[in-house]
């Protein structure tokens, strides 16, 4: 590698900066989620299971392109990584629906 080719991949490492304000990020999803657990007019609503998975999968999105270093990785690693998860995550929903769990919490069967 050139010299020019190795100072622009360590442009590219995150910094201590970029991994405190992640963590800060994190850990204030982290507050949310337990805050929202603890106030019963949340836990009773529709929103409250939705907005937990919501909140889950912005972190685990988060952790895997920061500490993972994946968002500084090479394209075809991301595709790797995210296509394998996309099959498993729709086999999973595909077989919630085969066995009627997924459709009974929605309201399509009574």
């Amino acid at each position: 590698m050139s010299g020019d080719a190795i100072a622009h991949v360590h442009e590219e490492h995150p910094t201590w900066s970029t991994y405190w304000k992640v963590a800060l990020f994190l850990t204030i999803i982290t507050v949310v989620e337990v805050a929202a657990y603890y106030i019963p007019s949340v836990v009773n609503s529709w929103v409250f299971v939705p907005a937990l998975l919501i909140m889950s999968a912005v972190k685990f999105f988060t952790v895997v392109m920061y500490y993972m270093h994946l968002k500084y990785d090479h394209k075809l690693f991301r595709a790797l990584f995210t296509g394998p998860l996309m099959v498993a995550a729709l086999t999973l929903i595909g077989l919630m629906f085969l066995f009627s769990k997924l459709a009974i919490k929605i309201g399509l069967l009574s």
